[in-house]
């Protein structure tokens, strides 16, 4: 508002120099020739001086002002967003897409950033020079006023007009941004595979493709709204013809005097070029609107994970984790077609200190297991409880402030060892090195120049994949978890490793409730049951013993893998 106080008083009195000009000219002038005193004629210029002066000075000042403001204003906005993306559900992740939720926190917020900015630094100005000009012009000269308004509704006609199609089309090249963004992410997540397999034309062409459909959607668009600048300035300059041709018959007639014609051209200009940055602003408009709705699209989303009110009390007597006949699919499946389900039925118990590992084949359906466990989705049907308790009247951050996690492609971020570790918690050294003794990554670490105070390289290119694993579970065993889920986290390391890891574990940290997912059934032979999935449905539930003498399939893999270990 301070700003805006400032841009309008500036403009205020801008408004003022062509009306002095015209008073010099008309008044004063002829005043000097008779006299010869140019008191009057100083006085009056310097103070035309002035007021030129201030509109400028306080212009500057009012840019300075909106241009702070506007950076702060979408830092808010960005912000909101970024922490609603944290706070959608898998769903709505799904839905949205990663590459689509980057570019809306990207070029989507530019967009509406230089909408505020010019908002703010031309909008006020060019709307009141705009009705302060027509007010001045309608002082000096009502008709040739009325020969100026005679343009405007052709001119307003071309920007509504222009903002009217330029809204879909630049959502079209947001779209279309949305779509190179993810062939960009995938191009560079992958780099090493593109490498190996010698695909680098391809996946240029592959980008090729996108980057040009995102230009011929950005010239469509920018060949709609660069229509409206020339039109508006021929609409516009056919009106000062006039005026000026209204004006010379009217000064010739002795109706106005000189002066009056050249304020009035000179408030002219001024409006022309007000009119020109509305244009400019409609133009910007077009770009922020449709980025706004792509933006309020991810904040208006419906939160899906809803907490419901729990009024029952906590029993001893009860699994530390209870799955009662889950259903999942990822999409709508109102008509209950099972094989759009990508758990069927899925039920089992597991107390409190006990162990459980999910085998089965890929796609099986074990990591949606964890993911329906963890809550980032909630089951189509059935229930999931928590100490007796279901898991959708936990507050989402009570409920996975139990679990410490670790998935096999996580990520190392660019910080000291002991920062990834520790991960912004309140955990103690002790932990982070206790926690990496039972991990097996205490020697590698050690090994480091700084040890624990390396610094870890983007993503952990300077680790091998072993180690990034072992990283993984000490950040998931560092915070003391109730819960302690492997998300197929021991894929990259040796079977002794993997083996001294477990026993780590079990010896370490016994009190947490174990839950691996694995491909290898020597990394959940000795969990105390063993779930065999396939097809999303469960086939097998027991100990390795029981499981090889009753589960045929569970018994063949264990065949394959253990050979004559059996």
């Amino acid at each position: 508002m301070i700003g805006y106080i400032i841009k309008i008083s500036g403009t205020v009195v801008g408004l003022f120099v062509p009306r002095i000009m015209k008073m010099l000219i008309d008044d004063i002038v002829p005043v000097v020739k008779e006299t010869g005193d140019w008191t009057e004629f100083i006085g009056f210029s310097l103070f035309m001086v002035f007021c030129a002066l201030f509109d400028r000075c306080f212009n500057v000042i009012a840019n300075r002002r909106a241009a702070k403001y506007s950076m702060l204003a979408i830092r808010h906005l960005r912000y909101d967003l970024y922490k609603k993306i944290l706070s959608l559900s898998g769903k709505k992740t799904d839905e949205f897409g990663i590459p689509s939720l980057v570019s809306r926190l990207t070029s989507d917020s530019y967009n509406i950033h230089t909408f505020f900015n010019i908002m703010q630094r031309m909008g006020v100005r060019a709307t009141f020079i705009t009705i302060g000009g027509l007010i001045m012009c309608a002082t000096l000269d009502p008709i040739l006023t009325l020969t100026l308004v005679a343009t405007f509704p052709f001119v307003f006609g071309v920007v509504f007009f222009i903002s009217k199609k330029g809204i879909p089309l630049y959502t079209a090249v947001q779209n279309a941004v949305d779509k190179m963004v993810r062939i960009m992410r995938e191009d560079v997540s992958g780099i090493r595979v593109i490498k190996a397999l010698s695909k680098e034309d391809y996946e240029r062409n592959r980008f090729e493709g996108a980057n040009s459909e995102t230009v011929s959607e950005e010239l469509k668009a920018s060949g709609v709204t660069a229509i409206s600048g020339p039109v508006i300035s021929l609409f516009l300059n056919m009106g000062l013809v006039l005026v000026i041709i209204v004006g010379a018959y009217r000064v010739n007639s002795g109706a106005i005097k000189g002066g009056t014609i050249i304020a009035f051209l000179t408030y002219f200009t001024t409006i022309l070029n007000s009119i020109i940055a509305v244009n400019r602003i409609f133009v910007n408009y077009s770009k922020a609107s449709a980025s706004a709705k792509r933006i309020f699209a991810v904040m208006d989303a419906e939160d899906d994970l809803k907490v419901i009110p729990y009024f029952g009390r906590a029993s001893k007597n009860v699994p530390k984790i209870e799955f009662r006949h889950v259903f999942f699919s990822f999409g709508d499946n109102k008509d209950d077609n099972e094989e759009k389900y990508v758990l069927n039925n899925i039920s089992f118990t597991l107390e409190k200190g006990e162990s459980l590992g999910i085998i089965g084949a890929t796609g099986a359906g074990k990591t949606t297991i964890i993911s329906l466990l963890m809550r980032f989705y909630d089951p189509t049907k059935g229930d999931i409880l928590i100490d007796g308790r279901n898991i959708k009247t936990y507050p989402l951050k009570e409920l996975r402030r139990m679990f410490g996690v670790a998935f096999q492609n996580d990520i190392i971020f660019a910080d000291a060892i002991d920062e990834n570790i520790r991960f912004g918690r309140d955990i103690s050294d002790e932990d982070v090195e206790r926690a990496a003794k039972a991990a097996c990554a205490y020697e590698f670490i050690q090994g480091k120049d700084a040890g624990f105070k390396h610094e870890a390289a983007i993503k952990g290119a300077d680790f091998s994949g072993g180690q990034k694993q072992r990283l993984f579970v000490s950040r998931a065993l560092a915070g003391h978890p109730s819960i302690l889920v492997l998300d197929d986290s021991s894929s990259a390391l040796d079977y002794k490793t993997d083996a001294d890891l477990r026993e780590n574990i079990g010896k370490d940290y016994s009190n947490c409730t174990l839950i691996s997912v694995a491909q290898r059934i020597s990394s959940v032979m000795k969990m105390s049951k063993i779930l065999v999935i396939d097809d999303g449905k469960i086939i097998g539930l027991g100990n390795h013993e029981d499981l090889l003498k009753n589960n045929e399939v569970y018994k063949e893999i264990a065949a394959t893998q253990l050979g004559s270990l059996l």
